[in-house]
């Protein structure tokens, strides 16, 4: 593993954790040239998944981009990084169970919005603002009253 400081690949394991109910192992590296840690995680290797976009294209699942939307949605909300890891990856889970290997663009973004609803209502609204474009105040108030009426 090399150091995404220096470059050196004179690493070393400080700590090995498993994550997310045992899928995964999360671990914390030492660099034995600038003395920097870093952490590293290894997960299990899935088949391979294409989302069909809009336009009908088709490219490789890129958990990144739920990443950085999740990011953006949980901007000054209490959810950690690894929350956000758990989350992503239990998305992963559930687009593997489905034994699918073309999923819509459509089926992931309605997956992420049902799960992150359960996760944190403010997040959910910024979310789903984004996915849905939302173009005027009254897409907002419709989604907030949603939200209010189920509970």
């Amino acid at each position: 593993m090399r150091c995404p400081f220096c470059n050196s690949s004179d690493t070393k394991v400080v700590d090995s954790r498993e994550f997310v109910n045992g899928n995964s192992i999360k671990r914390r590296r030492e660099c034995l040239s600038c003395k920097k840690r870093f952490t590293t995680y290894e997960k299990i290797e899935e088949r391979a998944l294409y989302v069909i976009k809009k336009d009908n294209s088709r490219e490789r699942f890129d958990r990144n981009k739920i990443i950085r939307g999740l990011t953006i949605a949980t901007s000054k909300r209490n959810i950690s990084r690894d929350e956000i890891e758990e989350f992503v990856l239990k998305i992963e889970r559930k687009l593997q169970n489905s034994l699918e290997s073309e999923i819509s663009t459509k089926y992931v973004g309605e997956l992420v919005m049902k799960e992150l609803k359960e996760l944190d209502e403010v997040a959910y609204v910024r979310f789903v603002s984004v996915y849905k474009e939302f173009n005027n105040i009254k897409d907002f108030i419709e989604i907030v009253e949603n939200i209010k009426s189920e509970k």
